[in-house]
């Protein structure tokens, strides 16, 4: 069934906050009207949800559940064939992606995991020299860090009136950004996002430095913050360790598309 009451879908978010950030964001009026909400409910109450967000060039569908409610996702996933795009990205619970192999082709884009912010004290002790706040007068420059460096990021530059992304420049060019996907002042959460470091300037500890700072801006205004990293990333795992981040969750993502 489709779901419109915020106050529904943040209580029942709410109880696996660390694997739902994104989704909790999405509640905020900034994304809201590009959400879709999906909901499986039993004696009245919500027990399982997904979301389809409307972003170019995909729509991309969130269908997450910690283990111990996965068949209730189960029971979901399948009656909302009807309701999906031909194509589209997708954030899916181990297990979960088997469902779809009866209508769709899927291509992996590989394991992925959640890390939560649990331990501020090793924000501390960072340098915040040289770090500015960037916005829309930067985005050619942005743009071109991430030509260079992160290829095939997923920034969306509207995320930029946030006020939640922060660079540094050497010589005068930026050679490191970090920002959000999500952010809500509303409600008190952020998922970091599209965090590079120009090739030239890696390994000198510039994108932890840049991205601690962005962690205690956002922490003036959020309680609760998350991201989202590659399992096979060691370099960057262990950056986000040493920041405080841990182990949430695993998840899968995959271009899904309908078969003729």
């Amino acid at each position: 069934m489709l779901l419109k009451d915020k106050d529904e879908l943040e209580q029942f978010l709410r109880k696996f906050t660390a694997l739902n950030i994104y989704q909790i964001g999405d509640l905020d009026d900034f994304y809201w009207e590009k959400t879709t909400w999906f909901g499986l409910k039993e004696n009245g109450l919500l027990k399982a949800v997904t979301l389809l967000y409307k972003a170019p060039p995909f729509h991309v569908m969130l269908a997450l559940s910690p283990k111990v409610e996965i068949e209730y996702l189960r029971d979901l996933v399948p009656s909302l064939f009807k309701h999906l795009p031909d194509k589209f990205y997708s954030h899916l619970s181990p297990g979960i992606e088997s469902i779809f192999q009866s209508h769709y082709n899927l291509k992996s884009h590989g394991n992925y995991q959640k890390m939560i912010l649990t331990d501020f004290i090793k924000l501390e002790g960072y340098n915040p020299k040289g770090i500015a706040s960037l916005s829309s007068k930067d985005i050619d420059e942005i743009l071109n860090l991430y030509k260079e460096s992160y290829p095939k990021n997923s920034f969306d530059p509207r995320m930029i009136e946030t006020d939640m992304y922060f660079g540094l420049r050497i010589n005068n060019k930026l050679v490191c950004i970090s920002g959000v996907h999500v952010y809500s002042e509303k409600y008190k959460v952020a998922a970091l996002g599209n965090i590079t470091t120009h090739p030239e300037y890696r390994g000198k500890g510039l994108g932890q430095n840049v991205t601690a700072h962005l962690c205690k801006e956002l922490l003036k205004k959020v309680k609760t913050i998350g991201l989202n990293v590659g399992r096979d990333n060691i370099p960057a795992i262990k950056c986000y360790n040493n920041l405080g981040f841990t182990y949430a969750a695993p998840y899968l993502e995959y271009m899904i598309e309908k078969k003729n």
